[in-house]
């Protein structure tokens, strides 16, 4: 197939902490030929750095807490259960951002940075990607309240056993795109990550 792309038109529905745009477009076909018009929206600017804080010789897993408007409608529920992360601005290095918000969110310093993957959030709808990380951390003093209360975050540090953490994926407290795929990372990368960090 010859993958081509038509911009008919393009044009900004709304520019404030995110910007809304709406394409006019078409594309090639599997069959061949094109597609007829298609009008589609789409979140822009979004790029992000999440990172699963992991402390290899207690085996243990430093997550966070904090009201999402996603789940607003869930009540309770509202508060995920999350790794910690941020947006990374223009210019800003992923794995920068990742060390920041360590600190900024669970009061964390990473002492090593692993690459799990770079994914799209939901491409049917926006162009957020996450490059996701696992990080070394040391967390025997790890808890506490963090955030940045000029940005409205009130974040509390909750400290698991990698166990416990990875028996949330099916009790239902991991329940966020990243921490869903960081925490399946570990349940099966764990054993060969804490070899390698306590080895070093």
């Amino acid at each position: 197939m010859d993958y081509r792309i038509e911009i008919l038109g393009e044009e900004t529905g709304y520019d404030g902490f995110f910007e809304l745009k709406r394409f006019r477009l078409r594309h090639s076909l599997y069959a061949g030929g094109w597609s007829g018009e298609i009008e589609r929206e789409r979140v822009e600017r979004l790029r992000a750095a999440a990172v699963l804080l992991y402390d290899p010789v207690t085996d243990r897993v430093v997550m966070i807490e904090q009201f999402r408007i996603g789940a607003l409608e869930r009540g309770r529920d509202a508060w995920l259960l999350e790794i910690v992360g941020g947006l990374v601005e223009p210019g800003e290095d992923a794995a920068e951002v990742a060390r920041r918000e360590s600190e900024e969110e669970a009061g964390c310093e990473l002492l090593e940075l692993v690459p799990i993957c770079d994914f799209y959030v939901s491409p049917g709808t926006a162009t957020e990607r996450v490059q996701l990380y696992c990080g070394r951390v040391d967390a025997g003093d790890a808890g506490g309240i963090f955030g940045i209360e000029a940005e409205g975050e009130d974040i509390r540090v909750e400290v698991l056993t990698a166990d416990q953490a990875i028996a949330e994926l099916y009790g239902g407290r991991v329940n966020s795109t990243t921490a869903i795929i960081a925490v399946q990372w570990l349940a099966m990368h764990r054993e060969n990550l804490r070899r390698r960090w306590l080895e070093e």
